[in-house]
């Protein structure tokens, strides 16, 4: 069994023009987790973010949304994580995967950045990348020259009710992930009915 988690942080860019970019899928989780919770992010300066708190299978969790842009992710979560005295383990953040299709969703611990400049800011700031990832597939154009606009494109209405629901099968999962039983939720979340 992991760490019981204590921070969760969906990543994207801040400002309405970057809402449903599909680099924002991270923070489309958390604002989707808020709704689910009753939970809201306030603006806070010493965070370089949005943060707020909730309770999930009885564990107080807090809740981020940086604001430095992705590539800075890092900052943010690392000025959290000390302040709390969270550790790596304790984290899940979440982020938009060039390299799953789109309506695939995996949990994982630790690894590398896999070329996502908001995961290498948060493994150089925590000095750690032994933290939880939530990758939230929105596929890949096909061509390297075609991956900026890609990310920084709008979901189509389809691609975004897919989101929707894939962001829906972790909301069920949260309880395991909060508890630390990490495993058990990979099992059920990449396991087919």
């Amino acid at each position: 069994m992991s760490e019981a988690l204590a921070l969760i942080a969906g990543l994207g860019n801040p400002g309405q023009q970057y809402q449903h970019n599909r680099h924002n899928a991270g923070a489309m989780f958390l604002d989707a987790l808020c709704r689910h919770m009753g939970a809201s992010l306030k603006p806070e300066a010493k965070f370089h973010g949005l943060a707020g708190r909730c309770v999930i299978a009885g564990y107080e969790i807090r809740l981020l949304f940086p604001t430095t842009y992705m590539n800075k992710s890092g900052q943010a979560l690392a000025a959290l994580a000390q302040y709390y005295k969270i550790k790596p383990q304790q984290i899940l953040v979440a982020y938009d995967e060039l390299d799953l299709p789109l309506g695939v969703t995996r949990l994982k611990s630790g690894g590398g950045h896999g070329g996502h400049n908001g995961i290498r800011d948060i493994i150089s700031a925590l000095g750690d990348a032994d933290f939880q990832r939530l990758r939230i597939g929105i596929g890949h154009p096909g061509e390297s020259a075609k991956v900026l606009g890609h990310v920084l494109g709008d979901f189509t209405r389809a691609e975004r009710s897919v989101i929707d629901e894939e962001i829906e099968k972790i909301l069920k999962l949260l309880p395991l992930l909060a508890e630390g039983k990490l495993q058990t939720a990979m099992h059920q979340l990449h396991t087919k009915p």
